[in-house]
């Protein structure tokens, strides 16, 4: 028999696209509409509905690019449009084909200052509270930002900064309507939709595909394409009999959430992210007004700060939404932060301020980390969600990785130091689901616990540039509840997910150790100013809180709680995974710079006034008067104790020039530089170990050319290590006093650096100071050592964990590029050696077999990149590092790493006693302060550092009434030892301690 099927399908798509879709709308007229374009940044509501409006026509140019033009839009309701169709107004800013969050958008007011719902390429309608014969009158704010990523082609672009963008406009203007909705036509266009959207993704010789078909196909002929409106019901009743098939009782279960990632910062600047938080959530409560099932998350509890700030009537709306359990924060964080990059405390804070907020604003506690598109996932998260009183992690990024694929999609994810929460990776492989079916299939065809546990969350909406589900999306949830030929869909909450997965896999499969992504590897070294000012500011807290504490207990002084917070929640905004790493516009980064600025400026000002009052002379005696030293690290520094002021023991050391060699020496090392700068010889003094490996050099500086697939910021590819380049040039070595100075060309670039035996004279201090101006060009800092390392340990949040130098499996291989914090540290029994830096983040770590034995560990560390987008001038200019080398089993490292980030304070005054001290140096003190309620107790939070099992005492320096362990929000634990201060560690514990004061 001759077969139609091809035939028909042709039939039912041109009836959907030429008949159905045009007639959604009954009837159509056009509006006046009249503007006033911002001459400058963005104002309020307030300030911009009173400025004088010219008329603005269809065709007209409009936009600069980062501009804002406001429309006033009045029109009349036809007096013949029957009442009992809604009436919508559609507005076309001159969208363009791209992404929605990623051109042109619009906020619409009512002419009182009430904002209604946003505009976007895919929401461009808002309903009208209207009847025949009635005024329109509302008030658009337009925004008109540029599409900085055009075809994703990466090429660069002068659009992501305002100094550069230009003022031409963007965007043509393409008019205002009001429109009449027929809603049966609306109905059958989903129906239609839904039905040929499933259809496409069953077998050709589908029994189910083959009656899809041919109701589609009768549905045809019922429409008549003269009059879709009068023949759409006849149409519907054709495609019901289809619709309401239902599928098999093991059919994979989808819980749809909605939801719309929205980028903190990215490829706009954070004024605009605050516009695009109240355009998404305005769209959302108004499907919320219309669909009583829909839910829909949001994360990042700065997010709802910012509306809570700039749109208190809307976050007023948005809180009873959260009352009743539809409109739910998730995550428990100030943003979705990075997770590789940000150090321990901060990652703690994320929590602490992020749960803090949903707890004390809307009521809510979340039991999840939401994180769909950070760029990896470090092992020491398990234990720090689960510390914050969370137990959930979710990710899709994963599903990025460019060689492995990971095995599980629901799983116990466990930390370095054992704990375990259970952790969801959609199947879907996308935060942005339509609910269409391909992305539903996929979904279901892929999921690693099929079987056992038949279900997993889709979050679906409009994302990255925001925007949110849409009501079409909302519609074909609805068809799909149960339908055969697709994945049942459910509309629900993550916790609720959580709680049937947990049900339905009560023993996951288990993944130990990080989740590396095995992409975006560059965003552990691009835009290295706004890493140093993270690195710095987080140091600086650090300080500001403990000396303010100290000050507070010892001294009665007030505790700077509100300027401490402000500080905290500038640098946990800029730890947004689009920030710190790097990939942001030229604007945002420029203003992270700045603000890191304006926090170190701050926080100077408060360590200087405790400072200054911990060290006021009481009288001029060896214990009160002279210099001082102010030593914030957990480890004695100089023979001044951990935490405390005291007096400095400097050690001398020495330098040489022996024929063409260099040589510096000091109490515990004695290191030999070439004629070019290269250190040649490292020797320890304990043990007499020559540590650089026969052939190697270290302080070896290597050029690379860098040109990614694609992700320029992103991305760091293997092929970089076939491409070195050549154009290191040294211009002048000179040994002045002990300290080598070296200076060097790098391509176009100089470079200069000053070599020292650090003050205690246990190693080696490099600054180099770089002078870039390369494109497309990676700069490494390299060391060969004589070590045996099968393994290297990176410095994560509270802890290190330990990857293979060798390439045995496809994991490894994909490793090639790691972060770490502080320090690195490569050891073979007896002899260890740690490179320790104060703002690097990329390393590399490798070894190699010597002709005629013996194992090279070559690690080098990533200074700086060059790529060209998104901002072509990435990280020019001058950059300073410095560097510690030092040689000594793990702690020795660890105490580098915090001395090096953590210089001395230096001063005229008294000696100051630790507020809090530890008896055991592998367990580290990294936060003292006072409690968030402000009742004055002192919180302590340690970790265990070596790895292993530790036991140690806290002593406070102060009256205390009593001590408890706490969670991250100093929240009593229920198991309480006996006496909380003495401390029996498991390998990587992390332990907060609340000590109450004595009045």
């Amino acid at each position: 028999m001759l077969s139609t099927a091809a035939l028909a399908q042709a039939r039912a798509h041109r009836t959907y696209r030429e008949r159905v879709l045009p007639a959604v709308y009954a009837a159509s007229v056009p509006v006046a509409v009249t503007a006033w374009e911002v001459p400058g940044e963005p104002v309020p509501f307030a300030d911009a509905v009173g400025q004088p409006y010219e008329p603005f026509a269809p065709g007209q140019r409009w936009g600069r690019p980062w501009g804002t033009t406001w429309l006033r839009v009045r029109g009349t309701v036809p007096a013949d449009w029957p009442a009992a169709q809604p009436v919508e107004l559609v507005v076309d800013l001159g969208f363009t084909g791209g992404q929605a969050g990623f051109q042109a958008e619009g906020l619409v007011w009512t002419p009182d200052g009430r904002v209604v719902k946003a505009l976007e390429p895919r929401h461009n309608h808002v309903r009208v509270d209207a009847g025949p014969g009635e005024t329109v009158d509302l008030v658009v704010e337009a925004a008109s930002n540029p599409d900085v990523a055009g075809d994703w082609d990466f090429a660069p672009t002068p659009l992501g900064d305002l100094a550069t963008a230009g003022r031409d406009p963007l965007y043509t203007f393409a008019g205002a309507w009001l429109r009449r909705l027929d809603p049966t036509v609306f109905a059958l266009e989903r129906d239609w939709h839904t039905l040929a959207d499933v259809m496409g993704e069953l077998p050709e010789t589908s029994t189910r595909r083959a009656r899809i078909l041919r109701a589609l196909e009768r549905a045809a002929d019922l429409l008549d394409p003269e009059d879709v409106a009068g023949t759409a019901t006849a149409a519907r009743d054709a495609l019901a009999p289809a619709l309401g098939v239902t599928g098999s009782r093991d059919t994979h279960t989808v819980i749809a959430t909605g939801h719309a990632h929205i980028d903190s910062a990215w490829l706009w600047p954070v004024r605009e992210t605050i516009r695009k938080c109240a355009r998404t959530f305005s769209n959302v409560l108004d499907l919320m007004e219309t669909y009583d099932d829909f839910v829909f998350v949001a994360s990042s509890a700065q997010q709802y700060a910012w509306m809570q700030q700039h749109y208190p009537e809307l976050f007023a709306r948005i809180r009873v939404r959260v009352a009743e359990g539809r409109f739910v924060p998730v995550g428990g964080m100030w943003v979705e932060s990075d997770t590789n990059l940000p150090g321990g405390e901060a990652m703690a804070r994320q929590f602490v301020e992020g749960k803090g907020f949903f707890l004390r604003e809307l009521g809510v506690e979340t039991t999840e980390a939401w994180l769909p598109d950070s760029f990896g996932y470090s092992g020491a998260l398990p234990q720090i969600v689960a510390a914050s009183g969370s137990d959930h992690f979710l990710t899709q990024k994963t599903s990025w990785n460019e060689t492995n694929t990971l095995p599980h999609h629901t799983f116990a994810w466990e930390g370095i130091d054992g704990t375990r929460i259970l952790a969801h990776f959609p199947p879907v492989d996308t935060y942005n689901s339509d609910l269409g079916a391909a992305e539903l299939a996929h979904a279901a065809g892929q999921h690693s616990e099929r079987g056992q546990s038949d279900v997993s969350l889709v979050p679906f909406g409009f994302g990255d540039g925001g925007g949110g589900p849409t009501r079409e999306m909302v519609e074909t949830g609805l068809r799909k509840a149960d339908l055969d030929g697709s994945p049942r869909v459910r509309f629900g909450r993550p916790d609720a997910f959580f709680a049937e997965a947990s049900e339905t896999l009560p023993e996951p499969a288990v993944w130990s150790g990080e989740i590396y992504l095995e992409f975006h590897r560059g965003t552990y070294t691009s835009q290295a100013r706004t890493k140093a000012g993270n690195r710095r500011s987080e140091h600086l807290l650090r300080e500001a809180e403990l000396w303010s504490a100290t000050a507070a207990v010892r001294l009665g002084r007030p505790y700077p709680v509100q300027a401490l917070q402000q500080a905290w929640h500038t640098v946990l905004l800029q730890q947004f995974h689009d920030i710190l790493p790097g990939s942001s516009i030229a604007w945002v980064h420029q203003e992270a710079e700045r603000r890191y600025d304006e926090v170190a400026v701050a926080l100077e000002a408060l360590i200087d006034d405790a400072v200054t009052a911990l060290a006021a002379d009481d009288g001029d005696t060896p214990e009160t008067g002279g210099p001082v030293a102010f030593n914030a690290s957990p480890f004695a520094v100089l023979g001044v104790p951990p935490l405390a002021a005291g007096r400095v023991e400097p050690q001398p050391s020495h330098g040489a020039r022996e024929g063409d060699r260099y040589v510096l020496t000091g109490d515990a090392v004695r290191a030999t530089f070439d004629a070019h700068g290269r250190l040649i010889s490292l020797v320890d003094g304990a043990s007499g170990r020559e540590v650089i490996a026969p052939g190697a050099v270290g302080n070896d500086l290597q050029l690379f050319r860098d040109v990614p697939n694609q992700w320029d910021a992103w991305d760091l590819d293997t092929a970089y290590r076939r491409t070195p380049l050549d154009r290191v040039q040294t211009v002048a070595v000179t040994l002045e006093g002990a300290e080598l100075r070296v200076q060097k060309t790098v391509g176009s670039s100089t470079v200069a650096q000053r070599i020292r035996v650090n003050e205690a004279g246990t190693g080696l201090e490099i600054e180099t100071e770089v002078d870039w101006h390369e494109r497309q060009k990676l700069l490494k800092l390299a060391f060969g050592f004589d070590v045996h390392a099968d393994r290297a340990a990176s410095e994560v949040q509270f802890g290190h964990v330990r990857r293979a130098t060798h390439a045995n499996t496809s994991w490894d291989q994909a490793r090639f590029e790691t972060a770490a914090h502080r320090w690195v540290h490569v050891d073979e029994p007896g002899l260890g050696v740690t490179v320790a830096n104060d703002r690097v983040y990329g390393h590399d770590i490798t070894r190699s077999t010597r002709p005629g034995g013996g194992t090279t560990t070559l690690v080098r560390e990533s200074l700086l990149r060059a790529p060209l987008f998104p901002d072509p001038y990435a990280d020019q200019g001058r950059h300073v590092f410095r560097h510690g080398i030092v040689v000594g089993e793990l702690l020795a490292g660890v105490a580098e790493g915090y001395r090096l980030n953590l210089p001395l304070r230096h001063t005229q005054g008294r000696t100051v006693a630790p507020l809090v001290s530890v008896d055991n140096p592998a367990v580290v003190v990294e936060a003292v302060k006072l409690a968030e309620d402000g009742s004055g107790d002192v919180v302590v939070r340690l970790y265990e550092a070596r790895g292993g099992r530790a036991t140690a005492v806290l002593t406070p320096g102060f009256a205390s009434t009593g001590s408890a362990r706490t969670d991250l929000l100093e929240r009593t634990l229920p198991d309480q030892p006996a006496d909380p201060c003495v401390l029996t560690m498991r390998a990587f514990e992390l332990v907060t301690l609340r000590l109450a004061r004595a009045a």
